[in-house]
């Protein structure tokens, strides 16, 4: 019997690429260090009361075309909530609403847009602006900013504090895990161009209407219907390279042999099973060590009464980011999730300081909060939750496959969010990745295309 593809890792990439193998007659095998699927990704069980909670609210949107055909072949679609409306909190007025109308991408937000009130008229012009030139710039001229900082491009296109404080720092934040500052401005461009300018589609919001870990029990099924196996709990050690090839993956439970081997693990965690040996036989291994990281805050507030009227409530301007109505428990407690990006001035806070820190911006964005204070709470710190988009990282981010000017070892395969995947390191990143590792395996098959833009997009240049 031919040996299996070992997929090393069971985040989003590692699913993605096993799915995908799977599903073409490969038989593959999921080793994963966990006792669960998803990676960062994922939901666990609070031993304070049995609840189960997602590590942090995830946010899909229509542009994630890869994501959306992984949940499509997991079954697992109608899980998800879609929402058209992004709401932005503007105390003491009711929140703002930005929601697609009927013209055509790009002008689909306009009349939305100049109804909000959280924004001056002069920062709308200057928003309006800077949109206007990503427009013109298109993907090539994307391009041409790798490497510069996107507040660099926010400054050329004059755009007035307020607006970078209340209208581009959030958004960039929460889709990159930078704010604007240290963001590389083609990864930020990305999700305006892709995500908000193209169609109407693009910018509407799915939230899994159930904690994310449910969503990947079908994967397990697929893998094994097709011969192959999960190992949860089982950790790698190393890569047995032989000199020309990865024959085998080391466990703490002994030694796998395999034909292929897809690596869907972090680069930190990747280093430290790669030989020295290794990492010189593969150019793709050489600048492991380079990488940094951002972190990710999740805040679960329980109340004992209604708190949020809007499904997620957008808080501009304020250290917590966004506010998700998880609706009624099963203790019958309001569950509210609060989230907060590029975290690092959070990281060293005890749950008491978080909490209160949170409550104050809850409190902030809805007035009428004020007084009621959370039965329950759970804080989750990811502080490797993504790599750091900075400007240049694109140089060293690696491809699924072997380089074929530099050479490698034809089969060693990279997954992850943090490899090339023409996306910054997001859920639709990780699972490019993986579908670009299976299709660079199998030889055919590939990425699921963008969606189309509208006719006026296009012709604008977008």
């Amino acid at each position: 019997m031919i040996a299996p593809v070992v997929v090393v890792g069971g985040g989003l990439a590692g699913i993605s690429a096993a799915v995908r193998l799977s599903s073409a007659g490969r038989r593959v095998v999921v080793i994963e260090s966990r006792g669960k699927l998803g990676g960062r990704a994922t939901s666990f069980v609070d031993p304070r009361d049995g609840t189960t909670l997602d590590n942090c609210q995830h946010v899909l949107m229509g542009c994630c075309t890869n994501l959306l055909d992984l949940y499509e072949r997991l079954g697992v679609l109608d899980a998800i909530r879609w929402h058209p409306t992004i709401h932005w909190a503007n105390p003491p007025h009711e929140p703002d609403a930005m929601v697609p109308g009927w013209c055509p991408a790009p002008a689909h937000f306009m009349g939305s847009f100049l109804r909000m009130r959280f924004l001056s008229r002069k920062s709308k012009r200057a928003v309006a602006r800077a949109m206007w030139q990503m427009i013109r710039l298109g993907r090539d001229g994307r391009g041409r900013w790798s490497g510069r900082p996107f507040v660099e491009f926010l400054a050329a296109s004059a755009q007035t504090p307020e607006a970078t404080e209340k209208f581009w720092d959030p958004i960039v934040t929460s889709a990159c895990n930078l704010p604007c500052a240290s963001v590389d401005a083609s990864s930020a461009m990305l999700v305006f161009q892709q995500g908000f300018l193209q169609d109407s589609w693009s910018p509407v919001m799915g939230l899994p209407s159930v904690p994310l870990i449910s969503l990947y029990d079908p994967a397990v099924k697929i893998i094994e219907t097709a011969g192959g196996s999960v190992r949860l709990g089982e950790s790698a050690l190393a890569l047995s390279y032989d000199g020309s090839r990865i024959a085998a993956v080391v466990t703490d439970e002994g030694s796998i042999e395999c034909s292929v081997a897809i690596c869907a693990l972090p680069p930190d965690r990747l280093l430290k099973i790669c030989s020295e040996t290794l990492r010189r036989a593969d150019s793709r291994l050489a600048r492991l060590d380079e990488f940094t990281f951002s972190p990710i805050l999740g805040v679960h507030l329980f109340f004992d009464q209604k708190v949020m009227r809007t499904p997620h409530l957008v808080l501009p301007g304020r250290r917590t980011h966004w506010l998700f109505d998880k609706g009624i428990d099963s203790w019958g407690r309001h569950h509210v999730h609060a989230v907060i990006s590029a975290a690092d001035a959070w990281m060293d806070l005890d749950e008491g300081d978080i909490v209160a820190r949170v409550m104050t911006d809850l409190v902030w964005a809805i007035p009428q909060a004020s007084g009621i204070e959370p039965l329950a709470y759970r804080t989750v710190k990811e502080r490797r939750a993504t790599i750091a988009c900075t400007p240049g990282i694109d140089a060293i981010r690696p491809g699924a496959a072997r380089d074929g000017i530099r050479g490698g070892i034809d089969n060693l395969f990279l997954a992850g969010d943090w490899c090339a995947s023409g996306w910054p390191a997001t859920m639709e990143g990780a699972v490019r990745s993986g579908s670009m590792a299976a299709s660079a395996v199998l030889g055919s098959g590939g990425l699921v295309g963008d969606v189309p833009a509208s006719w006026l997009a296009r012709m604008l240049g977008l």
